[in-house]
């Protein structure tokens, strides 16, 4: 069968015991690396340090993905409805503890992607607000990354795109709603 190491890694007994096909235990360990080794490349921010060192913008990855989470605050992706950002939400949204997310809020602040304000329901509450260069810096990041999309799926034929996109999300919605695993 597969290598040796690799299935060592993987639950043999439960794939044997499943009642899945061989050749779908094998498919199954293949994707199981696959993940493992994508999931490691996006926790380390190699795309999103990739395009960020094409772009120019002084902006290291973590920083980039405060701002990021801003944006997503702000309009509501992931939330019930857009709300204003603050320090406590930033920490939320990036799952770090509230003394890292000052840390990233002041440096986005520092160089000019952020800046506080008041929130207008609540003179005592501070929001962070994106300025017009850090939209710019999420514009063209965005820009970037569409390119990046567009360039590996143009070797991909529509079918193909199709079936990944199609399954793809059944996996994400399979995987976040199984309440047995």
């Amino acid at each position: 069968m597969s290598d040796p190491h690799r299935r060592s890694l993987g639950r043999v007994d439960l794939l044997e015991d499943s009642g899945l096909s061989p050749l779908s235990q094998e498919a199954l360990l293949d994707l199981e690396q696959t993940f493992f080794q994508w999931h490691r490349r996006v926790l380390k921010g190699e795309l999103t340090g990739r395009l960020l060192a094409e772009s120019g913008h002084q902006v290291e990855p973590g920083q980039f993905h405060g701002l990021t989470a801003v944006a997503r605050i702000a309009a509501g992706i992931g939330r019930d409805a857009p709300t204003d950002p603050t320090v406590g939400l930033l920490a939320e949204e990036m799952a770090i503890d509230p003394s890292r997310a000052s840390r990233v809020a002041s440096d986005l602040i520092a160089q000019g992607f952020v800046r506080r304000e008041a929130a207008q329901d609540d003179g005592r509450k501070t929001v962070l607000c994106l300025t017009a260069a850090g939209r710019a810096v999420l514009e063209d990041m965005r820009d970037r990354k569409w390119r990046h999309f567009v360039r590996v799926f143009s070797r991909w034929n529509e079918d193909e795109i199709a079936c990944f996109a199609r399954l793809f999300t059944r996996y994400a919605q399979d995987i976040m709603g199984d309440d047995e695993g």
